[in-house]
């Protein structure tokens, strides 16, 4: 049986120019379109912010002590949404707290958050990069 290859070989036969130049594009694209998604993937990682709820007391109807410890990029201002609920589970305090750049990637921390009536449950909702 007769390859392609062998007929092209026999006949002259080459792949045309327009042909080629697709080939280019569509390898260029796909090489730019991989790159992106890498990228991407390794950015989100490298802003990642972890949060760990130590301990929560609640200090009076007005008041909620929370500790707790945040692993963040080192070098990075943070910032943190800070949330106490009643018993119905309906929020009667929040925070937003902002920390500075540290070069330790691990920080322990304390904050009271106050509270339009008595809490029953003090937590970090959400930590980011600023």
């Amino acid at each position: 049986m007769t390859t392609p290859d062998e007929l092209d070989d026999r006949y002259g036969r080459t792949p045309s120019r327009r042909r080629r130049l697709v080939a280019a594009l569509a390898i260029g694209v796909g090489a730019v379109a991989a790159g992106a998604i890498a990228w991407g993937a390794v950015s989100n990682v490298l802003d990642d912010v972890d949060v760990e709820t130590v301990a929560f007391d609640v200090v009076d109807e007005h008041s909620v002590s929370l500790s707790f410890q945040v692993a963040a990029p080192t070098g990075r201002d943070i910032a943190c949404a800070l949330e106490a609920r009643d018993p119905d589970h309906g929020v009667v305090g929040w925070k937003i707290v902002e920390y500075p750049a540290s070069t330790q990637h691990t920080i322990a921390v304390r904050e009271v958050i106050p509270t339009l009536a008595e809490a029953t449950t003090g937590f970090v909702n959400s930590c980011w990069v600023t």
